[in-house]
């Protein structure tokens, strides 16, 4: 198998040195292409106004001045042009992605990538507590469960134009209750927190805070099921159209 990790936290980022760690189980064929500097946030961005330049730091290993998205291109399209990945690993991200964060995430746009490239693409991020700020992150979670994650998956052909994100509860891994397959949660907006502050010259700021998630039956989204102490297995597709609305928007032009 011929596995290509990124990230959107950088190439010297922690969470891709652990991810490589994980992909060496299953393949010595490891290739890296991934962002030199902190990408979080981009979501599927594309570099389109500015060079893009790609830098090689050693044996199929690289880093790009761009996005997660512009990472995945490259590799497909230059780097690993004679022979494509099987298997692209994005990740693992410092944080969660869950809810609506796969629509802002780096991490799960390079697997959008793969996916629209037709190769599966699994996003992989480990949750971490207030305390567990900056490099103080801990891993242990994905570093103990990832593997455990990572082989039904890649036994079970994937659906074409989709994709896996996974979520690492900040638990220690023997505190991990299990793997739940959840549907994407949502958070309310209605109640999203803004705090404003003042800096040393007298000019406002802003910080956004995330409101509380929405609950459902059963705690069945990704949200929740992280907050129980498992870990969230999602599959998202591509296809953004929404199919019940279609009849009723062509009525509207006969």
């Amino acid at each position: 198998m011929r596995i290509l990790l990124t990230n959107d936290d950088g190439v010297n980022a922690s969470g891709l040195k652990v991810l490589e760690r994980i992909a060496r189980r299953f393949s010595d064929d490891i290739w890296i292409v991934a962002p030199a500097e902190e990408q979080s946030g981009a979501g599927h961005s594309l570099t389109l106004t500015t060079p893009v330049r790609l830098r090689k730091l050693g044996e199929r290993r690289f880093c790009v001045t761009g996005t997660p998205t512009d990472s995945v291109m490259m590799a497909i399209a230059h780097v690993m042009k004679d022979d494509p990945p099987s298997l692209i690993l994005s990740g693992v991200n410092r944080g969660a992605n869950l809810g609506e964060d796969v629509t802002y995430s780096g991490t799960v746009s390079a697997a959008m990538e793969g996916a629209l490239a037709g190769i599966p693409s699994i996003a992989l991020s480990q949750v971490y507590a207030r305390e567990g700020m900056g490099d103080t992150v801990p891993f242990a979670a994905a570093e103990e469960w990832c593997e455990g994650v990572l082989r039904p998956l890649l036994a079970e052909p994937m659906a074409p134009r989709t994709l896996i994100n996974v979520n690492f509860p900040a638990l220690p891994p023997g505190q991990v209750r299990g793997v739940r397959v959840v549907r994407q949660g949502l958070r309310d907006y209605g109640r999203l927190r803004l705090v404003q502050r003042t800096d040393p010259r007298g000019y406002d700021y802003f910080w956004f805070g995330l409101g509380p998630m929405v609950e459902t039956p059963g705690h069945s989204t990704d949200l929740e099921a992280v907050a129980d102490g498992y870990v969230s297995v999602t599959p998202l597709h591509l296809d953004l159209t929404h199919s019940p609305s279609l009849g009723r928007l062509a009525s509207l032009y006969p």
